[in-house]
């Protein structure tokens, strides 16, 4: 992901059922973003597990001030987990870009690099923004209520300190 996403040039589409990216990939698409490549997301829009979606909302200031759109899928419960960069890049596959599913979780994910797959996968993303997502305003993600900004970064911290000492474990 990261190295597509360094490499882009025009867009990047990623639909994403649980998106808790760590600062690395966060970083990426606030460069491509900055650099002039347009970054769509598509995200889950209504929780079917609590901590991975309010553990998602902290990270959502920094993309959104740097002119990323997140859109949340509203039609029903996102499960996708798929990729499409500059329209000849596509991954498909398990992985959620959360910390649980790229570092614990045995997840995987196929990259295809051919125009028509891309084409595809990057019409059936495109649609179901335009039907069923609901484009965040980042006025609105800002004048949240101080109330729901500590619930989700109790989440994300609580996801994080999860995630470390699932990590001590194997050791």
């Amino acid at each position: 992901y990261r190295k597509a996403i360094s490499q882009a040039r025009s867009e990047i589409l990623i639909a994403n059922a649980y998106f808790v990216p760590g600062r690395k990939l966060r970083c990426a698409l606030v460069h491509a973003a900055q650099r002039g490549v347009r970054v769509r997301l598509l995200l889950q829009g209504r929780y079917e597990y609590f901590m991975q979606y309010y553990a998602a909302r902290p990270v959502y200031g920094v993309l959104l001030e740097a002119g990323v759109e997140i859109h949340e899928y509203a039609a029903s419960f996102l499960h996708a987990k798929v990729a499409v960069i500059d329209g000849q890049w596509a991954t498909v596959g398990s992985s959620n870009l959360d910390p649980f599913s790229l570092l614990l979780a045995r997840e995987a994910n196929v990259v295809v690099r051919s125009k028509a797959f891309a084409r595809e996968l990057r019409a059936g993303i495109v649609h179901a923004i335009e039907h069923a997502g609901k484009r965040m305003d980042a006025a609105e993600y800002t004048a949240r209520p101080l109330r729901q900004r500590a619930f989700e970064w109790v989440a994300h911290a609580v996801m994080r300190l999860a995630l470390w000492l699932q990590g001590k474990s194997y050791l």
